[in-house]
């Protein structure tokens, strides 16, 4: 029996695209492109592997990832993403992803990667991989040593300043969706309620003056 996969992805074209490639050797069990019917259709389903674009609207992989991982703990997460922020990957491949590819270097690689994660191995893009091992050398107990990455510390200092998410986007040409991500993780990691303590975290950690 082919292994059942479930993919999500809000650009139609490259699901659809997917979908064929995999035809072969898998059974795409349906495609989605938000994250509320990813969750819905996971839960009917029932898939061996989701494929999940971190991009998602109504839900982003970021939130959905942690959430399918509760309810279907056997099943595999395999991130198929544009972004290539170390940080995301580092959290969602030590939180619930089994996989991170970049979809600029997917296709016969999604084969692959959907091999490794079936046998119950995990998969990187190897030409990201190298910055990954990097980042955790420098830092292999990112939760424990309580300090900002340099990616948190370029998005602390921007919105401490008083530019909104999609400035500091621009700025640092990234989503917003990526700074939301960052700006929420530092206040999640570090016990900050609102943008005001933001500030006085960032003055304290001597990321901006207080000037």
């Amino acid at each position: 029996m082919r292994p059942r996969v479930l993919l999500a992805d809000d650009h139609t074209l490259i699901a659809e695209g997917f979908r064929r490639l995999l035809d072969a050797e898998f059974e795409v069990v349906g495609v989605v492109s938000d994250g509320r019917a990813l969750l819905a259709v996971a839960a009917q389903t029932k898939p061996d592997v989701i494929v999940i674009d971190l991009g998602l609207p109504l839900l982003n992989g970021m939130d959905a990832g942690p959430e399918l991982k509760r309810l279907m703990p056997l099943t595999k997460l395999v991130v198929l993403t544009i972004n290539e922020d170390p940080d995301m990957a580092r959290v969602a491949l030590r939180d619930w992803a089994s996989a991170y590819l970049l979809k600029k270097s997917a296709g016969v690689e999604l084969i692959k990667a959907l091999r490794e994660v079936l046998k119950g191995r995990s998969y990187v893009t190897p030409s990201f991989a190298q910055r990954l091992m990097d980042g955790f050398i420098r830092d292999p107990n990112p939760r424990s040593s309580k300090e900002l990455t340099p990616r948190q510390r370029e998005v602390l200092h921007l919105l401490a300043e008083g530019r909104t998410m999609r400035q500091t986007a621009d700025l640092l040409h990234l989503t917003p969706r990526t700074i939301a991500f960052h700006k929420y993780r530092i206040m999640e990691e570090f016990g900050l309620k609102s943008n005001s303590d933001l500030v006085r975290f960032a003055i304290r950690e001597h990321v901006i003056s207080a000037s």
